[in-house]
């Protein structure tokens, strides 16, 4: 049993607070996975929770971060699940292990810059630099006291455990001279994959060895966007850098890695798309094969009505939203919706997403950016009500509303088999062709590439209410989410116990 307490100081911060343990299962545990009125009402000011979970069949990088407006920006961190005593890892023990949290920094109160945006129903103004475990680095100004350093010994073998906790950004990272190999994504081991470079979406987490394998030299490691947009929405376009120090360097004179440039779609999918499952690991779950629950989800942009007496600044007066099969998803305030499962309470959520979107078109299609019959979207907390242990099958298609780019998808309470990937409106037929369901790669956050499709498969083995949604804080509170509503089993081992006496009220 895990214990994690928060304590929302008066003094120090005047919004309400809570906690997500990232990619944890929370299997039996729901009340504890954190999100703001899905799995409990916040945290008030002045108040405290004790977080209490039990960590099952998982093991290597995960994170946690808050979960309320753009607090994430600052608090996070990684956790990490480390084999049980006795038994070792399925690759060469490293020498040492080192956390790689990449951020995000605005400069300014980021609570502020986001309720800007929403007044205004136009993006966000975008981040003033990113960090590696907190540090921005020394290409920018004012700053070169301020860069992340990594003493290795030449030889020696390091498993880099890697973050993005990044708010609004995909991120390149490479090091200078050196190749990485990818041992794990998400808490799932991956077959070893050799790259010179790698992509971590928001909310993704890659486990990789470096091997220390070049002359003594400082050598940078460097991270910045992949704008899969193309330039079409603003972006931070900055570079943020850590120093690799051998020991014995003569020289302080720091190598630079040549990073992809910003929209290099092919490297990203490339990367993405090459990883596979290690099916001998002792954790792996071999691919459902009988589906119960296909669903075929559009996403993206949209545009919503905007409020009387306000003034909204996307095209035609209107305000920027997104949605899930043209459902834009609105938290509920009353009651969070794992008490009102719990409880059997009315009013709260509907269980009418559609499996289906509503009306069939060309999704990406760059013609129907601005098409008026397509874009519009209402706001609604509908979800998607599901049997213990059936099996979900999704198709995420990604849409060309208002523009097109690579959303994360993640998905709380479970992992899912990635099953295919790739450009384009989905082809049922041909597409099912490629699905690989022997080894495909596990995790729960998958990029949808930009103007294309994902298929990912789960089983819902987790009595509770689990958001999906997308881990772009810009898009979440425009409605791009819904949440699974899975049924209790019928046993003690398959039910959701009852929510914990001190579970903050809303």
């Amino acid at each position: 049993m895990m214990k994690l307490s928060i304590y929302v100081s008066k003094a120090s911060i005047q919004v309400l607070f809570h906690l997500c343990r990232h990619g944890v299962f929370q299997l039996l545990s729901g009340w504890a996975d954190g999100p703001e009125y899905a799995t409990q009402c916040p945290i008030r000011p002045g108040h405290s929770y004790t977080y209490k979970f039990t960590i099952t069949r998982q093991e290597g990088t995960l994170w946690w971060h808050a979960h309320v407006q753009w607090l994430r920006a600052t608090v996070y961190g990684a956790l990490i699940i480390r084999p049980r005593a006795g038994r070792s890892y399925p690759f060469p023990k490293p020498y040492k292990e080192v956390p790689i949290v990449l951020g995000e920094w605005w400069n300014a109160n980021v609570v502020d810059v986001a309720n800007q945006a929403l007044a205004s129903g136009v993006p966000p103004n975008v981040s003033d630099a990113f960090t590696i475990n907190g540090q921005p680095g020394d290409l920018y100004r004012c700053s070169s006291k301020h860069t992340f350093k990594l003493k290795v010994v030449q030889g020696k073998t390091y498993l880099l455990r890697i973050v993005n906790a990044a708010l609004n950004n995909h991120l390149f990272f490479k090091i200078a001279k050196h190749n990485m190999i990818v041992v794990a994504v998400d808490a799932c081991y991956t077959n070893p994959y050799v790259t010179d470079v790698i992509v971590v979406s928001p909310g993704q987490t890659t486990d990789v060895l470096l091997i220390a394998d070049q002359p003594p030299a400082y050598y940078y490691m460097a991270a910045r966007s992949y704008d899969s947009t193309g330039g079409v929405a603003q972006f931070d376009n900055t570079t943020t850098t850590g120093i690799i120090v051998y020991d014995g360097a003569t020289s302080s004179a720091s190598i630079m890695p040549v990073l992809p440039a910003f929209n290099d779609t092919p490297t990203a999918h490339k990367f993405f798309s090459n990883l596979t499952g290690l099916v001998t690991s002792p954790f792996w779950t071999p691919v459902p094969l009988k589906v119960d629950e296909p669903m075929f989800i559009t996403m993206g942009l949209g545009m919503a009505a905007c409020a009387a007496n306000a003034t909204c600044g996307g095209p035609n007066g209107q305000r920027f939203a997104a949605s899930m099969n043209n459902a834009s998803f609105q938290f509920p305030t009353k009651l969070s919706m794992l008490q009102a499962f719990s409880n059997n309470v009315d009013g709260i959520y509907t269980t009418d997403l559609p499996d289906q979107p509503p009306l069939k078109f060309d999704y990406t299609n760059s013609k129907n950016s601005l098409n008026q019959s397509l874009l519009m979207t209402t706001k609604s907390t509908k979800v998607k009500k599901v049997k213990f242990n059936s099996t979900v099958e999704i198709v995420l298609q990604n849409t060309a509303l208002v523009g097109m780019e690579n959303h994360p998808i993640h998905l709380h309470g479970f992992n899912f088999h990635v099953l295919a990937q790739g450009f384009g409106n989905f082809d049922p037929v041909n597409d099912r062709k490629k699905f690989n369901l022997f080894n495909p790669q596990e995790r729960n956050t998958i990029g949808v590439p930009v103007g294309g499709w994902a298929v990912v498969r789960f089983r819902a083995n987790n009595p509770g209410v689990w958001l999906m949604h997308c881990h772009f804080d810009v898009h979440l509170p425009l409605g791009l989410a819904t949440a699974f509503v899975v049924e209790n089993g019928g046993t003690p081992s398959s039910t959701l116990p009852p929510p914990p006496l001190d579970l903050p009220h809303c």
